[in-house]
């Protein structure tokens, strides 16, 4: 009995241990190359302070405090960063979580990375050109199209009006 209690208890420690807990897990930014690299101090000096802390910092802006939410005129959402299109606003509707939001990016200029920050598994998108962080990506978007919700901060984005 003492034998089989030591085996559980050693195999509950190991179990403990596991590489989920460890920091292994797959993650784009840090192992794919970009193609616009800069150091910390030259993306501060481009990008303003609210910028850099949600595209350089992962952080999130105050809900419905991006004046892009109310964007609805033609056009192209840009990464703020390094001018890459990211988003058209013929893809992008109202969620009414505050943040702008649309259903599909622009193909091959947004890549995807898992965060577990919250405890939780969630889709970080991220800029594909240069690596910034965009916002997150759910599965709670217009049925009737892809079903997915970029939820982009406005402070990573940038609009160029169609002419």
């Amino acid at each position: 009995m003492k034998n089989l209690l030591l085996v559980g208890l050693i195999a509950l420690l190991f179990s403990c241990n596991s590489t989920a807990q460890k920091g292994t897990e797959t993650n784009t930014k840090e192992k794919e190359t970009f193609k616009v690299v800069k150091s910390d101090k030259e993306w501060k000096e481009l990008l303003t302070k609210d910028q850099y802390y949600v595209l350089r910092q992962e952080g999130t802006e105050r809900p419905f405090s991006s004046p892009l939410n109310k964007v609805t005129q033609a056009g192209t959402f840009h990464c703020a960063a390094c001018n890459t299109p990211l988003y058209e606003t013929k893809h992008k509707f109202d969620s009414g979580t505050g943040w702008p939001s649309f259903d599909r990016g622009i193909d091959g200029n947004i890549a995807y990375d898992s965060d577990r920050k919250l405890g939780y598994v969630r889709t970080e998108l991220v800029c594909g050109t240069c690596g910034g962080h965009l916002g997150h990506m759910f599965n709670d978007g217009p049925s009737e199209t892809t079903g997915k919700r970029h939820c982009i901060n406005g402070d990573a984005l940038t609009f160029e009006p169609t002419k």
